[in-house]
């Protein structure tokens, strides 16, 4: 395919709390991968110039000894990176990270389940990302779904003070989302999501008939994601319904490349890649799409994915799996 002009915004845009942006941005995790930090800065102003004003994070995105098994040196923090790369940052530039998950000085994993390590949790993402107020946090839940409430009213009273703008909410059911409504202004659910990935249909369905967005990840990966070349030392993610055991490790994208979306792909001088996104966005005005790399080709592939238009015979056959 020949594209003339590259720009986030052909894929539309939707209300991501109280901002409009693209509905193509961008995942910052694979960011962390690689030592040569001036490649990520590379990648992250070119995102920028291409008009993508959504960028995911957290601050426990980082290489070596993090989510991601990366190149060894110095310890490179995804929020860092994105302020090194992206400040003064530019107006209309929307940065959601997320709480949650917990590292441990061990190397293991646990969960921020009380007000104070959510706290803790936030005043790091606004330390690292040098801001004085987040502009959207989500509360991915891992295991502990009891005490989703208070996880979430404590972060509503950070909204209240200041310190966050707009929350959300990852990993998740309907139930969860209910819950929140009645505490707080939901902006958007983050869940893991693909062609080959849809125990959350119901769910991305139901964000829709509320206006609220719907954020996948594991939308170009699905169920197939690589772990990394080593050993995982933290519990790995479910890919069922059930809430998340642990962040664990994650590697590069996997999914098969002998599905409907690569004959797809074939035909119409795409990549695989490239139609799993475009197929992502075509599931409703309502969805996002936040793809990582760590690679300026492989960005100006993801974003260019966004002005691709499938003919209903082609999601049909996606959608024969």
């Amino acid at each position: 395919m020949t594209v003339e002009r590259i720009d986030a915004s052909v894929a539309g845009r939707w209300k991501l709390g109280d901002t409009f942006v693209n509905r193509m941005g961008f995942g910052s995790m694979r960011l962390t991968v690689r030592a040569d930090r001036e490649r990520a800065v590379r990648v992250l102003r070119r995102a920028v110039e291409l008009g993508v004003d959504h960028i995911d994070t957290a601050a426990f995105y980082f290489s070596p000894g993090g989510i991601l098994d990366g190149e060894d040196g110095p310890v490179r923090f995804a929020a860092e990176l994105i302020r090194g790369a992206l400040t003064p940052y530019p107006e209309g530039l929307m940065i959601v990270t997320k709480v949650g998950p917990d590292p441990r000085a061990d190397g293991g994993w646990g969960e921020a389940l009380t007000a104070e390590q959510l706290r803790r949790q936030v005043e790091e993402n606004l330390r690292r990302l040098g801001v004085e107020a987040l502009d959207l946090v989500n509360l991915r839940i891992v295991r502990d779904r009891e005490r989703f409430a208070e996880r979430f009213g404590a972060l509503a009273e950070m909204r209240a003070e200041g310190l966050i703008r707009n929350l959300g909410i990852s990993n998740v059911g309907v139930e969860q989302l209910d819950e929140a409504q009645r505490i707080a202004p939901v902006a958007c659910v983050q869940n893991a999501f693909a062609a080959d990935l849809r125990q959350h249909e119901d769910l991305l369905r139901e964000c829709g008939a509320r206006g609220i967005a719907f954020v996948p990840f594991f939308a170009i990966a699905g169920p197939k994601r690589e772990t990394g070349p080593k050993r995982e030392t933290g519990p790995k993610r479910e890919t069922g319904p059930k809430p998340e055991t642990g962040p664990g490790r994650e590697g590069g994208a996997t999914a098969g490349a002998d599905g409907a979306e690569w004959r797809i792909a074939r035909r119409r001088g795409l990549t695989g890649h490239q139609v799993r996104l475009a197929w992502t966005l075509h599931q409703g005005p309502h969805v996002l799409a936040i793809p990582g790399t760590g690679d300026v080709a492989h960005l100006e592939e993801n974003v260019a994915a966004g002005g691709i238009r499938l003919t209903a015979e082609e999601l049909a056959e996606i959608d024969q799996r």
